[in-house]
């Protein structure tokens, strides 16, 4: 994905955890050039009073919408109502709604049918239904105020493009080493590597309810079988796959994908979490090095 030039970015004030704010915003950012930020809700709320400091630091445009019937409030219609003016612009090349309301469904659609792109942010209670109708969906949860790389969001540039090439290559061979998580994490996620790597027969947290932990097993079978289905359709010649590409199909296949709900910084470093399934490696020469894998399974038939 080339990098957005004009993002607009919608806070619906009433579903949003304020002090997530500030990372939210550090994320998109890494996705290009905000130009619009705009929080709604009605400020005179006892529950919204501790907005206005951060409203001022992000320099964030606050939108008054008073609640015309107690109990109801009219954000998300305020909210929808802008954003669609906004569309019409033809100004803004992706628009960012954050919330956690499955209300935004429709909007997030009408949106994508536009062509413009669509990122989702919310808790990781959102309804699957919002979740994906966006482009990508980002988990407040999975923010940090340390933004590392993540192979899901990475794209892929000419000179990964070559080096990916470079698999097949003889002179690239001898660059090819194992790719680890350094000391410290693997230290920090040694447990969690060993609940994950049991998801056949374990739940994944044992101290979460079994709803939650059949929920969360489903997505890592469904999230196998996307990368199964990737490494059927996207392996070059030599059986290998770029760790980056399969990143963009997996966002496109499942916008609510994100390694690190699982633990993980990188996605390179998911699927070394499975040895049994994938075999991960890095390849090329600094600075274009990149991270392949193949499936063990499609392997040894």
């Amino acid at each position: 994905m080339q990098e957005l030039q004009k993002i607009a970015v919608v806070i619906d004030a009433d579903n949003t955890q304020i002090s997530k704010l500030e990372d939210v915003f550090h994320e998109i950012s890494t996705r290009g050039r905000i130009v619009v930020k705009r929080a709604y809700g009605n400020w005179h709320k006892p529950m919204l009073k501790n907005w206005g400091e951060i409203i001022k630091r992000l320099a964030i445009k606050a939108e008054q919408q008073f609640d015309y019937v107690s109990g109801k409030n009219a954000t998300d219609m305020a909210l929808v109502i802008d954003t669609i003016e906004l569309l019409y612009t033809n100004l803004y090349d992706a628009f960012v709604i954050v919330s956690s309301d499955s209300d935004y469904t429709p909007l997030a659609i009408k949106l994508r049918e536009a062509g413009v792109y669509v990122m989702g942010v919310g808790e990781q209670k959102t309804p699957v239904a919002f979740r994906n109708a966006c482009d990508e969906f980002l988990f407040l949860e999975n923010c940090s105020s340390s933004v590392e790389g993540n192979d899901a969001h990475d794209v892929v540039s000419s000179s990964q493009s070559d080096a990916q090439d470079a698999v097949s290559s003889p002179q690239k061979e001898k660059s090819e080493v194992s790719i680890s998580p350094n000391n410290e994490k693997e230290e920090s996620t040694k447990q969690l590597k060993e609940d994950v790597q049991k998801t056949d027969s374990t739940p994944i947290a044992s101290s979460a309810p079994a709803e939650e932990n059949s929920e969360k097993k489903n997505d890592l079978n469904e999230i196998h079988a996307l990368l199964e289905k990737a490494y059927d359709t996207f392996q070059d010649e030599d059986g290998w796959v770029n760790v980056a590409k399969v990143g963009l199909f997996l966002r496109r296949a499942k916008p609510d994908f994100d390694s690190r709900t699982y633990g993980f910084q990188k996605l390179s470093l998911f699927l070394k979490n499975f040895p049994e399934k994938y075999d991960v490696k890095i390849v090329g020469e600094k600075p274009n090095t990149i991270a392949v894998y193949r499936c063990v399974s499609n392997e040894n038939n």
